[in-house]
């Protein structure tokens, strides 16, 4: 990374299935327990194919927002605003020129718990019923708009929409404005809730979720050989991030470096990925070039690892392409907590910072059985101690975006 401004992280905040504080969400990851489970929802589920995923529970007691204002909130943008208000706490609430500040927000589909709310009530009640507000709470870009308000902050206030890449396309986009000087501090992350009976039964349709509604914890299980698809889950994860020169002169506490960035699309197909994940793997070579790295320099992978079977394919056949067989230890956030869609690579990255800070992996659950063909070293069973080093965080989007980042300690 030599010439190039070094980023650091100075603050970071989760709302999870595992757990709304950084202490409670990484030991949840270290226990290696899913917490995938049947939804207590409004709506009769008996005949939906899957019924189940990874919810966020228990977010009232972070306190970050009054009732009124989460009520006026689709949960997309509570978890979002509540996140990055903790991760700005945690950095220690550092004073910088309104104007001179940037809020980017990746997510994928806004408000999709509230739409569908409404169009429940047009057709039982009629149009008159149908909440005003509906296109501005739903509004993808309405958790950086809150944000900023709430902040008072004058700068860039981003939304980035690239589906299951988008949060780490937001920290990315971050690393770039604080690199070209255009910010001097931005809060950046992902915010997402897609957990409706009607979202859930599309990507049931779609065979794209795993319908192992006897025993759900056990259904995330990527790279294994018995996968049957992904595990819907929501939340948000968020983190500060200066110039390393700026957080060493006011005395702030940093996780570590945003070294890399790359990204890139498969233009192929709008649900499958690249066969081969050539372009995958150019996001991935790109990143490491961006931190001036070398393959060999990495010491371990936060993977995409959906437990799908194209995209765990793909991403296997990526990562043995950049690393050779074996390579770095690989683990999957998403065997616990579930795919959050737009926010699930910011919250693998703040992941992957911590294994750093903490020097071990957590293991991917369920995970019993490498799919033969693979050669990949997947961490299971149980955490693994590992020497800090630089690591990669893998996010591989609806639609072949392709998002990877570097972290170092």
């Amino acid at each position: 990374m030599a010439g190039k401004t070094e980023i650091a992280i100075t603050g970071a905040g989760v709302v999870t299935p595992a757990g709304s504080t950084i202490t409670d969400f990484w030991s949840t990851l270290l226990a290696g327990k899913s917490m995938a489970a049947t939804l207590d929802t409004d709506v009769d589920m008996s005949n939906h194919g899957t019924r189940f995923g990874c919810a966020v529970r228990g977010l009232e007691d972070v306190g970050l927002l009054t009732p009124k204002e989460s009520r006026r909130m689709d949960p997309f943008a509570r978890f979002g605003v509540t996140a990055a208000l903790s991760a700005f706490r945690d950095a220690g609430e550092p004073v910088a020129d309104p104007h001179r500040t940037a809020i980017v927000v990746g997510n994928a589909v806004g408000g999709r718990q509230t739409t569908d709310a409404e169009v429940g009530n047009y057709f039982l009640h009629g149009p008159h019923r149908v909440n005003p507000l509906l296109p501005l709470v739903s509004m993808p870009n309405a958790a950086a708009a809150l944000l900023a308000m709430r902040l008072g902050w004058h700068g860039p206030a981003l939304t980035i929409a690239t589906t299951c890449a988008s949060g780490v396309d937001a920290i990315g986009h971050a690393l770039l404005m604080l690199r070209d000087h255009r910010a001097d501090i931005v809060i950046a992350g992902g915010a997402e809730s897609t957990l409706s009976p009607v979202t859930l039964a599309a990507f049931n349709n779609l065979n794209a979720v795993s319908s192992r509604n006897d025993a759900p914890e056990l259904a995330s299980r990527p790279f294994d050989v018995d996968r049957d698809g992904f595990v819907m889950g929501e939340g948000a994860g968020f983190v500060v991030l200066e110039r390393k020169a700026d957080a060493d002169a006011r005395g702030a506490r940093t996780y570590g470096l945003v070294a890399g960035y790359g990204s890139t699309a498969d233009a192929y197909h709008l649900a499958m990925p690249l066969p081969d994940g050539s372009a995958a793997v150019n996001a991935m070579e790109a990143a490491i070039a961006d931190a001036g790295l070398g393959p060999s320099d990495i010491a371990h992978i936060n993977a995409h690892g959906t437990s799908t079977q194209q995209n765990d394919r793909a991403e296997a056949n990526g990562l043995a392409k950049v690393f050779g067989p074996g390579g770095p230890p690989v683990t999957s956030t998403k065997s616990v907590i579930g795919h959050l869609i737009g926010a699930a690579g910011a919250v693998e990255a703040i992941a992957t910072v911590l294994s750093n800070q903490h020097a071990v992996i957590p293991p991917t659950a369920n995970h019993e059985r490498l799919e033969p063909g693979m050669e990949i070293d997947v961490v299971a069973g149980a955490p693994r101690t590992i020497t800090p080093g630089p690591a990669l965080s893998n996010s591989f989007g609806f639609g072949g975006h392709n998002a990877c980042l570097v972290v170092t300690p």
